[in-house]
């Protein structure tokens, strides 16, 4: 995974753009992340991108009651600041950073960009073209990895993935096919990207 870092900061630079110019009334949007609006995605990808140690990590989820979900919610309202013209500066800051959390796998940072730059795109009814070389990865991820730690597996479980626009098939069953970013977003639990897929096996997509 050496090609991740500049597939993340391409898609974040791309996200900074696609942010530019928003009006106060889109940053308060409902995002495809529960309870998020898209200005609390995007001060959670800012919160993402920052440097943590191991020491640091264990702080953060203490306070949180190690509670991930907690956690998470306090990283993006430290990100908020004083409105959405803060969030996108430090956004545009971070943008370049190459730091991850210790013990999460480089790709989680590939899920992050694409499945989060879709939780405010989608509603905003901004398009954006992924690179498969970004989505690809993130969906094979997602697959293996449990719900309970942001995964996708049990969703995914006994159906076959297929893409239409891109070489991946993943999973046994009856299938369900469709682009490759909708694929990774339903297993990743945005109901909103079933409308994209078709096949046998959509019903049984958790």
């Amino acid at each position: 995974m050496t090609d991740v870092w500049p597939l993340v900061h391409a898609e974040r630079r791309a996200l900074v753009d696609d942010l530019s110019g928003l009006s106060d009334e889109q940053w308060r949007t409902s995002s495809l992340c529960a309870g998020w609006t898209v200005h609390d995605v995007a001060a959670h990808l800012v919160g993402n991108a920052g440097h943590i140690s191991v020491a640091g990590l264990v702080v953060a989820m203490a306070r949180a009651r190690f509670d991930f979900d907690r956690m998470n919610q306090a990283d993006a309202a430290r990100e908020l600041g004083d409105g959405p013209a803060y969030t996108l500066r430090r956004l545009r800051e971070v943008a370049g950073n190459t730091d991850a959390p210790p013990f999460v796998p480089l790709v989680v940072r590939l899920v992050e960009e694409v499945v989060h730059g879709e939780d405010v795109r989608r509603p905003l009814g901004i398009a954006h073209d992924y690179p498969a070389a970004a989505v690809v990865p993130a969906l094979e991820h997602q697959v293996r990895t449990k719900v309970s730690i942001a995964g996708g597996r049990e969703r995914a479980a006994g159906v076959r993935l297929r893409a239409s626009d891109a070489d991946v098939v993943i999973g046994e069953g009856p299938e369900v096919s469709g682009p490759v970013v909708s694929l990774l977003l339903a297993v990743s639990g945005r109901s909103a990207a079933r409308a994209d897929l078709s096949g046998p096996g959509l019903s049984a997509l958790g």
